[in-house]
């Protein structure tokens, strides 16, 4: 689809009250869409309805949403089609940004961030899916993860499992919507000038039980300031736009890891064996492949196909 044919269509974006969610939203707005938005606190709320009204727009819905609440998210995804009629863009944004020694996290630490960053993400594709289908228009659904999807280190074990459990999803849930009409990206920004460090501050009860250190608030406020120096969240909000209108399956926002890309890719192929494959698994490797390219052309894709 161009930018023109995204006018007047209805996206639900999570976490929008604040940060990439917001940029995205506003870059929605901008391009003449209409939104129902999460948020979690009313501050949040009404300093994001003031962007709009001072410039006219149409009010998005808000609806205020802890995205790991599936009974929420379900009654989201039907006030969203009772109030517009219908949804065509589905945007997983919401989640946490939480930093420790992986080897000291505790069960709680594990179910909290996978809990929002992974089954938020799950939770609005099972809720929202059926309803874009319905519409018989169309739609997408972006998943923000970011660049840990690909890149790991030592302090973000949880967060990076998360975001990578994002990427494989919504790689293989775009070879399922093709024949809906329903394209999939997977974004993936870096460092955006958002308060996202400060997921830490905001942990819940349910889950205090953390194996890593006591939150050393002074510490946290240090390492947020890493963050002023990141993209405006607009600038990623109209890149989302951009790559969604262009159904592209995979949308970076930031162009500075040219060199970790060279990486991967080369420690990749030095890593495999240096031997020649047996014929019979080559040529499952060939209908794997195959498979896979008739889906993104329109097929439905069964077990049959692969064997």
């Amino acid at each position: 689809m161009s930018s023109a044919e995204w006018v007047g269509k209805v996206a639900f974006i999570t976490g929008a009250g604040t940060g990439i969610g917001f940029g995205i939203a506003r870059a929605f707005s901008n391009a003449g869409m209409r939104l129902a938005l999460s948020y979690r606190n009313e501050e949040q709320r009404a300093r994001c309805t003031h962007w709009f009204e001072e410039r006219g727009r149409e009010a998005p819905l808000w609806i205020k949403l802890d995205v790991t609440d599936r009974d929420a998210f379900a009654a989201a995804a039907d006030q969203v089609v009772d109030h517009f009629g219908k949804c065509h863009v589905l945007v997983n944004n919401a989640g946490v940004s939480v930093f420790g020694p992986t080897d000291e996290a505790s069960y709680a630490d594990y179910d909290w961030i996978m809990g929002v960053n992974f089954g938020g993400v799950v939770n609005g594709i099972v809720s929202f899916l059926p309803k874009i289908k319905a519409s018989g228009e169309g739609g997408h659904v972006v998943n923000i993860a970011s660049m840990a999807a690909y890149l790991s280190g030592p302090q973000a074990g949880i967060y990076t499992a998360s975001k990578f459990a994002v990427r494989g999803l919504t790689e293989c849930l775009r070879y399922n919507l093709v024949p809906y009409g329903i394209g999939v990206s997977l974004v993936c920004p870096a460092l955006v000038a958002t308060d996202a460090a400060l997921s830490a501050l905001k942990r819940p009860a349910a889950f205090a039980g953390s194996g890593f250190a006591p939150v050393d608030e002074a510490q946290i406020r240090q390492f947020a300031t890493a963050f002023e120096n990141g993209m405006d969240p607009l600038e990623a909000g109209e890149k989302i736009f951009r790559g969604m209108a262009e159904n592209r399956g995979l949308i970076f926002t930031h162009p500075e890891f040219a060199e970790d890309f060279k990486d991967i890719y080369e420690t990749s192929l030095a890593a495999l064996p240096d031997e020649v494959a047996p014929p019979e698994r080559l040529e499952v490797e060939r209908m794997r492949r195959a498979a896979n390219k008739a889906a993104l052309e329109g097929a439905k894709i069964g077990l049959a196909d692969l064997t």
